[in-house]
Order: structure tokens, then C-alpha cells, then sequence
């Protein structure tokens, strides 16, 4: 659920964003340390939530189903549901919170969305699909967006070797149709063999006559090589296709609701999803597996229902193509039937792994299909009328287990229907970072690798989140303010900044105060033996150009320690933190701005146009406290100055 009204509250209650500290005596007295040696529990409750869509055999929804209607099951043992709700398009959602008009140079990355119903994103694969597929694609959104719905509401994004926001979630068609004109624009992937047609091209040790002498072997080493070529291609792009569905995951696991993912791709390398039937489900990938677990858990949580769309539409076997000039198989005949043969296994492997990736979170598959605007209406409609379920699963043990989920109709309402729902989830303690905390227990070299991938998987998403264009992630919700520190240029950058030390950006530089304002309670804080609470949190800007090149950067990470008659007060008052951030005159320039808590890698972000507040009055701050600090602080309630600003409290 989403931290709505507290975070309302200090977004529009607080008038300034002075640096100040005080220690004030707390309203209700900590609890008393644990003794040396105990062991404190922690008791929680786990919810499972499960959509379900039901159709009939015409792929009509079916509306007015009761909760007695639907029996539940986790790993064969009946579930009880705890909450049961029908979403319908017959009954639109209620509008979601409108934010007050934000005063010049005041930003936030909390987005209003309606508490229910469904999201949905079209996401366009330029990583995976030839530019010739790309066109295809826009030209059918073009006629999607000319006849969707009005209220439904879809973001899109764009996949290159990055994820890239290109609309936040929106329901004007106006808004729809000149992202779609303008921002869709077909580029080449330099991972493809052939990034352009998508035929299948030659290959250098196809043009090798085998007849003659000497040359077999010379076209079977060179054949040996682009197949080693073509591997790494394909596992880069794997990799960038999960760190993408990672970081998509992140940034929707801040929405309520069911998100529809409409992924359109040329191909489809990554099987995001776990099958349980295999004794290690990521068996067949050779990525970081921990990744894949947290991008899993994460889909899990966020609610998120994937339709994979085949971008080529209808396929014919390319080397039936008129444009295949033919001369690989003039010199060498049975390449056609081995081709063949490998068209024919490499179909069946990419529609079994987007069927698999569909059927396990609640989707469909589309393929074989020119009709791509019609496959996203369907998409929509089916991702908008569901039901949604919700269990507290019997087993309460937690060792990080695949559950199977299954969910039946009663006999009496199953005939020639169909239902669509996630089939599963890991039991992962919800309690725990069992990610950033390998087992004490394990061998060391379990631990050492675990941590390893935990390590790497987090510093993954932590370059997405801070990545020029990427989604504003909202784990950590938060305001900022950034003015103009200074009127002047200035020949040098302002002082912890971080040029480029390849290229250095030249002079001269603006620079820029950027203020934040965090929620005290998004923080992980940890429990000492003599009852302080510690919390790390770190402010971080980075300066792009339009390429999404890095020009410079700050960033402060702040160990806090919080005894027990001060957590109390410090979690009921907000955050604040002053960076200055110096940017290149000559340039279009963006500041990447985010705050990260440490501890669990959870991040937020807002991204703005260095244009946008350049003709801005200068920043200013109240008399009392003429210069804001770079420390995190809590605000002072009293007129007079407050000590200098501390993390040790």
C-alpha cells in the first residue's frame, strides 16, 4: 500500500526547507533493550494476492462471479480468501488523488494513480526487434491509440541497451497519440545479427566454397567463431532484457493495482519466469540467478500480468524471402533443410518461452498475427475485468521454495471457461533481506557467491535507477527543490563534484541548490543491542547530456545512529539534505536526482531538464540558517537557530 496521506501531508504542510536539528523529549518512552544474548522474533503477516481473469470461449469477460464461486490452493492445500473484489470496466475506478500545483522548481516522484483497477504499459523492444518490426509496430500503436478507450490509462517505454520512460502513465488520447508520432522512433540494435530487415544474413563462413582444398576447415573455424559471437550477443542482450524487466518492476511495484505489460519484441531470449516443474528453474540461463529471483519477486509483488506481442506479425521462414539472394545454398545445399530445420526449433522455443512467461503471471501470448492493434485491445480488455484474490498462506515456514498457486471454479460455473492468473510465487521471508543477508549457516563459498550476486544485482539496479531517461522509481517518496544557487557562470564545478575524468566537461558551469525533503519512515533501520537504531541513506545527482552521456556528479551517504529517546521524534519529522551541483553552459543538460536507502538498495528519482530551472530566481533560505548543510536533518519547530546539524543523535 502506498504511503499516501503522510506523505501528502509533509509534501504540501511544509513551508520551507531549512536545515535545522533538534532533540526534543520523545511523547512515549522507547521499549527497554532486549537482554545480551535473546533472541527477538518478529511476527508477520504474509499476503498473497492473485488476478484472476476469467473469459468464455469467445474471450469474453465474465462478470457477476462470487467468492464461493472460485476454490484456492497453495502446493495442493486449500486457501482460505481473506479479500475478494471484482474490477470491471462496466464499473470504472474512482479518479486517483490530484496533486496541488507544485511551486516553480518543486518537484516530486510520487504520481497520483486511482487506488484500483489496472495499468497498463506498452513496452517497445528496440534491443530485440529489427528496425523494419519497429516501424510495424508504430504504425499499428498509431491506429491502437486512434481507437482506445477513453480513461484507459497506459505509460510507455522504450528498450535500447536501457530502459527509457518515454510517457508516464496517462489517459489523454492527445498526449498518446504525439508520444506515439514523435518519440517511437525505429533504431538499429548493434546485439542484432541483422538489426536492420531481420532476415537471416549471411554469415562471412557462409561465402567459404568448402569445396576446395583447404577450406572446410577454415569454414568450420570461422563458423566456430560467429557462433561464439552470436552467443555473447545474445547474452547481453538477455542481461539488458532482465535488468530492464528489473527495474520496470521497481518502479510499478509503487502502484496499487494490476499492471498489464504489453512487451513488443522481435525476439524473446529471457524466460523471466521460473518453471517449477525444473529442480533449478533457472537452469537454462546463464545470468546472475540471483537477479532473476529478485526481478521475479518483484513482478510477483507488483502485481504485473506480462503479454509478450511477437513484433514480425505473420512469419515466413526467411530463406523462402524473394530478398535471400539464395547463394549460401547454391554452394552448400543442405544448409536450406538444416535452416530449416533450426527456423523451425527456434519458433517453437521463443513461442513456448512467451507462452510460459504469459500463462505464468496472468497474460496472453500473441504471435503468428498481423493484427498487433487489435492483440493490445484485447490485452487491455482482458488485463481490465478480473477478479482479485487474497490468502494468507497456511504454511507460515519460509525457505525460499517455489509455491504452486492454482485456482478452479466451482463445477457447476467452470465449463468453457477459461482463466488466466499467475501460477505461482517464492516464499521468500518478507521479514528479511535474505538478499543482502546470505545464510551465516551456509559453506563460505555459498555465502561469498550469494553475496557476490547480491552484490552485482544491486549495483545493476542502482544504475538503472540513476540512469538518464529511466523511470523515477518511487520506493523512496520524496520532494525536491532545485533553484539557481548562483546568477553568475563560474569557471570551476562547485565543490564534491565528480566530472567525467575521461572527458571533462569545459567550463563555464551554472550551478544549482537541489533541497530535499524524504519520509523518515521509507528508512531501514536496524536494532542495536543497547537500543539505538541505526539507518544509512544516501542524496545523489547526476548530471547527463541529451545522449545520456554522464557529465558530473555528487553524492553524500549519511550512517545515522538513533538512541532510543530520540527515534521516536526523528521518525515523526522529515528529512532534508542540500547538495549544489555544477552544469555546463554549452549543453542540454538533466539532473538525475535521487535518494537511496542503503541497506535495502531502494531508491527514488526525478529527472529535470537543467532548462527548466535555469531562468529561476536564486535559491534563498531563511535568515536563522543562512546555509543549509549537506547533512540529513530533522526540522526545528523553535524561532531560535538550533545547534549545528548532526547524523549522530
Amino acid at each position: 500500500m502506498r504511503r499516501i496521506l503522510p506523505f501528502l501531508g509533509l509534501l504540501f504542510t511544509l513551508p520551507a526547507l531549512a536545515q535545522t536539528t533538534q532533540s526534543t523529549t520523545p511523547q512515549q518512552a522507547p521499549p527497554p533493550p532486549p537482554p545480551a544474548g535473546t533472541t527477538v522474533l518478529q511476527a508477520g503477516t504474509q499476503l498473497v494476492v492473485v488476478d484472476v481473469v476469467v473469459e468464455d470461449k469467445n474471450g469474453n469477460p465474465i462478470h457477476g462471479l462470487k467468492v464461493e464461486d472460485f476454490h484456492l490452493t497453495e502446493d495442493k492445500t486449500p486457501q482460505t480468501v481473506r479479500h475478494f473484489e471484482e474490477h470491471s470496466t462496466q464499473n470504472p475506478p474512482p479518479r486517483g488523488p490530484e496533486l496541488p500545483r507544485l511551486p516553480a522548481g518543486t518537484y516530486t516522484n510520487y504520481t497520483p494513480v486511482a487506488p484500483s483497477g489496472a495499468l497498463n504499459i506498452l513496452l517497445l523492444d528496440a534491443l530485440n526487434t529489427p528496425m523494419k518490426d519497429q516501424s510495424f509496430v508504430r504504425n499499428q500503436l498509431q491506429d491502437y491509440v486512434k481507437h482506445a478507450d477513453p480513461g484507459t490509462r497506459i505509460a510507455i517505454f522504450g528498450l535500447s541497451t536501457s530502459l527509457i520512460m518515454l510517457q508516464g502513465f496517462t489517459s489523454d488520447p492527445t498526449t498518446l497519440k504525439d508520444v506515439v508520432d514523435h518519440k517511437l522512433i525505429p533504431r538499429a540494435s548493434h546485439l542484432l545479427d541483422d538489426p536492420v530487415s531481420g532476415g537471416d544474413g549471411m554469415q562471412m563462413s557462409d561465402s567459404i566454397d568448402t569445396s576446395a582444398p583447404g577450406m572446410a576447415e577454415l569454414a568450420a573455424n570461422l563458423g566456430q567463431f560467429e557462433a561464439q559471437m552470436s552467443a555473447m550477443q545474445n547474452t547481453m542482450r538477455a542481461q539488458y532484457t532482465l535488468d530492464a524487466f528489473n527495474t520496470l518492476a521497481h518502479y510499478l511495484a509503487a502502484f496499487p493495482g494490476r499492471k498489464n505489460l504489453i512487451w513488443f519484441s522481435g525476439s524473446f531470449p529471457l524466460d523471466i519466469l521460473p518453471d517449477a516443474s525444473l529442480t533449478n528453474p533457472f537452469s537454462t540461463m546463464q545470468l546472475d540467478e540471483a537477479e532473476f529471483r529478485e526481478t521475479t519477486n518483484l513482478l510477483t509483488k507488483a502485481q504485473v500480468a506480462v503479454y509478450p506481442v511477437d513484433a514480425r506479425g505473420l512469419m515466413v521462414a526467411p530463406m523462402y524471402s524473394a530478398s535471400n539472394s539464395g547463394a549460401k545454398y547454391a554452394r552448400n545445399p543442405s544448409a536450406f533443410s538444416n535452416d530449416i530445420q533450426k527456423f523451425g526449433a527456434s519458433q517453437a522455443a521463443e513461442h513456448g518461452t512467451m507462452n510460459l512467461m504469459a500463462e505464468d503471471t496472468g497474460g496472453r501470448a500473441f504471435y503468428d498475427t498481423n493484427g498487433l492493434s487489435q492483440a493490445v485491445a484485447r490485452a487491455v480488455r482482458e488485463g481490465s475485468n478480473y477478479y482479485t484474490l487474497t490468502y494468507t498462506p497456511t504454511n507460515r515456514k519460509h525457505n525460499g521454495s517455489y509455491r504452486e498457486i492454482r485456482v478452479n471454479l466451482a463445477p457447476e460455473k467452470a465449463p468453457n471457461l477459461q482463466l488466466s492468473y499467475r501460477h505461482g510465487y517464492y516464499d521468500d521471508d518478507p521479514t528479511l533481506a535474505s538478499a543482502k543477508k546470505p545464510n551465516p549457516n551456509a559453506d563460505t563459498a555459498t555465502t561469498t557467491e550469494t553475496a557476490a550476486n547480491s552484490m552485482r544485482s544491486g549495483v545493476s539496479y542502482a544504475r538503472a535507477a540513476m540512469a538518464r531517461g529511466a523511470p523515477t522509481p518511487e520506493d523512496m517518496l520524496f520532494k525536491v527543490r532545485v533553484l539557481p544557487a548562483s546568477t553568475a557562470p563560474e569557471a570551476t564545478v562547485a565543490p564534491d563534484n565528480n566530472l567525467d575524468p575521461l572527458i571533462p566537461a569545459k567550463g563555464p558551469f551554472h550551478r544549482f541548490a537541489v533541497d530535499y525533503v524524504a519520509l523518515p519512515t521509507d528508512l531501514t533501520t536496524t536494532l542495536q543491542p543497547d537500543g539505538s537504531r541505526t539507518a544509512e541513506i544516501a542524496f545523489m545527482v547526476n548530471v547527463y547530456d541529451r545522449e545520456g552521456r554522464m557529465l558530473n556528479t555528487i553524492g553524500k551517504a549519511y550512517k545515522l545512529t538513533l538512541k532510543p529517546d530520540f527515534y521516536p521524534n526523528f521518525m515523526k519529522s522529515p528529512l532534508q539534505c542540500h547538495l549544489e551541483i555544477s552544469v555546463p553552459d554549452r549543453a542540454e543538460s538533466y539532473l538525475r536526482i535521487g535518494v537511496e536507502d542503503v541497506p535495502s538498495n531502494r531508491f527514488g528519482a526525478i529527472e529535470v531538464p537543467a532548462a527548466d530551472v535555469a531562468h529561476l530566481p536564486v535559491a534563498t533560505y531563511p535568515s536563522a540558517n543562512p546555509a543549509p548543510s549537506t547533512a540529513p536533518t530533522t526540522p526545528s519547530t523553535s524561532p531560535a537557530p538550533p545547534p549545528a546539524p548532526s547524523t549522530h543523535h
